[in-house]
């Protein structure tokens, strides 16, 4: 049996391409993705992947925690926060691999991935979610946060997508990792479109631990287009998950409107997964 499989399936289930490899598979897709299309993701629960569904996708290094991971190819409104290269065209190289452990071993952001969506909740990882997003629109969503594209010069359709909070200070951002990973840099990447946005003056990080504990910090920040940066270092934090809320925005700005343009949290595996 093979240890990867990509399938892509209209909107009726109906099988369009697939492939499978035992540490590595490439599918090759000629022709047009139609509305209602997905991509199907299928490997042993527990497996480091390196995934490339589509070519204008940076590659993610994801824990896949479930067996199948099916991403609906966006179209419409949903499409504004990608590069409009992504899924377009009638030819797509779609690739996985199981990752290196050397890569399982290095330091990195574990945040990254940007082929996080709602759907990877509960298999892939790492994966983000909110309890608000501006008017449900995907420029606005959580997964911005951790896409990896830290232009925060203005707002909008992609390269200046971001999470935003619909001017609610009890908006929370929640990011799982699906296991347990050690933590020892937190950096906050503001949206600075300025005069437009405002910005944090204040946020509260909760830690979630691998034993359901929690603890909590109370970041400090203000006005800047350079990325915000705690180090953990002396002192690294082993968690599951960590959640960002309490978004207090400086409220003598003329302008209500707050915004996150990533999230990273730099760190290793807390297990050595040999």
């Amino acid at each position: 049996m093979s240890n990867i499989a990509i399938s892509i399936n209209d909107k009726n289930g109906t099988l369009l391409a697939t492939d499978n490899g035992n540490y590595a598979v490439n599918l090759v897709y000629k022709a047009e993705y139609q509305e209602g299309d997905t991509i199907t993701l299928t490997t042993k629960p527990g497996s480091f992947l390196v995934i490339q569904l589509d070519d204008a996708l940076a590659p993610s290094f994801v824990y896949m925690k479930g067996a199948n991971y099916t991403l609906t190819i966006p179209f419409g409104e949903d499409r504004l926060a990608y590069n409009p290269k992504t899924f377009s065209g009638d030819i797509h190289l779609l690739k996985a691999r199981e990752a290196e452990q050397c890569e399982i071993e290095s330091r990195k952001n574990l945040a990254l991935n940007c082929h996080d969506t709602t759907s990877a909740k509960d298999v892939c990882f790492p994966h983000v979610s909110a309890n608000i997003e501006t008017r449900r629109e995907s420029v606005s969503a959580a997964r911005n946060a951790i896409d990896g594209n830290t232009e925060n010069r203005s707002h909008g359709n992609w390269p200046y997508e971001s999470w935003v909070i619909n001017c609610n200070p009890n908006a929370e951002l929640t990011l799982e990792f699906g296991r347990a990973v050690k933590m020892d840099k937190l950096v906050l990447v503001p949206c600075a479109d300025f005069p437009h946005d405002n910005y944090l003056q204040h946020a509260t990080v909760t830690f979630l631990a691998p034993d359901g504990t929690e603890q909590s910090r109370t970041l400090d920040m203000g006005k800047s287009y350079a990325p915000h940066e705690w180090n953990f270092a002396t002192a690294p934090k082993t968690i599951t998950a960590l959640k960002l809320g309490n978004l207090l925005k400086d409220e003598t700005a003329p302008s209500s409107f707050v915004a996150l343009t990533q999230i990273e949290v730099w760190g290793t595996e807390a297990d050595s997964h040999q």
